[in-house]
């Protein structure tokens, strides 16, 4: 896709007029129009802040770069890089603090990155084709065989993880997140949406062989300064009790982990 198409089509997909995005961008309505009809070439610095008024993830932004002839501003460096050694580190910290809730890093693909020790107790029972190396969080949680036969309120709160996937896929369009997406609608039931008052939350109602049930929020952390496609596109997903039983509970598994010696692998 050549530039006038690629800025265009990047404006329009975020619903924002040519005159909203010169105002961002510091520039003029005229000035833009020239851009997405081929009369202008942009400078370097241009596309950059074209970009960033379009708040473009990292990965987009370089394809706008490379759209107008300009080489990639960003790096996307292996997580195992020595460079990024400092981010290995504040995840596991990071991971660490949540104890004694499970918490995962996932990349842009819901692929598993690292998990706390406490993230087994989700896990349990799943297929370990669905757990081991190069698993997807995504899968893990929809999946027949991963999570989905011990959530108690499966068609909502999967529901709300593909809607949220969709939004993604709508606003970054990505042909493997689409593929992904279009698998995980194949594990989700047609219901309508709840008439009754959810409360703060979708709660993941998780049920476990020793108790009445876990209920868990989810909470998002990304690293918001990121200059690296790798790092930008990382998420930690923790899971937070809802209920006193629920906190309980956690702690109390995570003391027998400890006493029993148990750590992830």
């Amino acid at each position: 896709m050549d530039f006038p198409s690629a800025l265009r089509e990047r404006r329009t997909r975020r619903r924002i007029s040519q005159l909203d995005l010169a105002l961002r961008a510091g520039t003029t309505q005229r000035h833009v129009s020239f851009l997405e009809s081929g009369r202008s070439e942009p400078g370097r610095a241009m596309v950059v802040r074209l970009a960033e008024s379009l708040e473009l993830p990292l990965r987009e932004r370089n394809s706008l770069l490379l759209a107008a002839g300009y080489a990639p501003a960003y790096p996307q460096t292996s997580l195992k890089a020595p460079e990024l050694a400092p981010v290995r580190e504040a995840l596991d910290r990071i991971l660490a603090a949540h104890a004694p809730c499970p918490a995962v890093v996932v990349d842009r693909y819901g692929g598993l990155v690292a998990v706390n020790d406490h993230f087994a107790l989700l896990t349990e029972g799943a297929d370990p084709e669905l757990v081991g190396p190069g698993a997807n969080a995504y899968r893990l949680a929809l999946h027949p065989r991963g999570l989905a036969p011990r959530i108690g309120n499966f068609p909502a709160w999967a529901r709300h993880v593909v809607e949220a996937l969709r939004a993604e896929v709508s606003r970054n369009p990505d042909e493997r997140l689409r593929e992904l997406l279009a698998e995980l609608e194949g594990y989700v039931p047609e219901v309508a949406p709840e008439e009754a008052h959810l409360g703060f939350a979708v709660p993941l109602e998780l049920s476990v062989p020793d108790g009445p049930g876990l209920r868990l929020m989810t909470t998002v952390t990304t690293f918001a300064t990121a200059v690296d496609v790798t790092v930008a596109e990382l998420k930690l997903e923790a899971f937070l009790p809802v209920d006193r039983a629920t906190a309980e509970y956690l702690a109390a598994a995570a003391a027998g982990r400890a006493a029993a010696g148990v750590t992830r692998t």
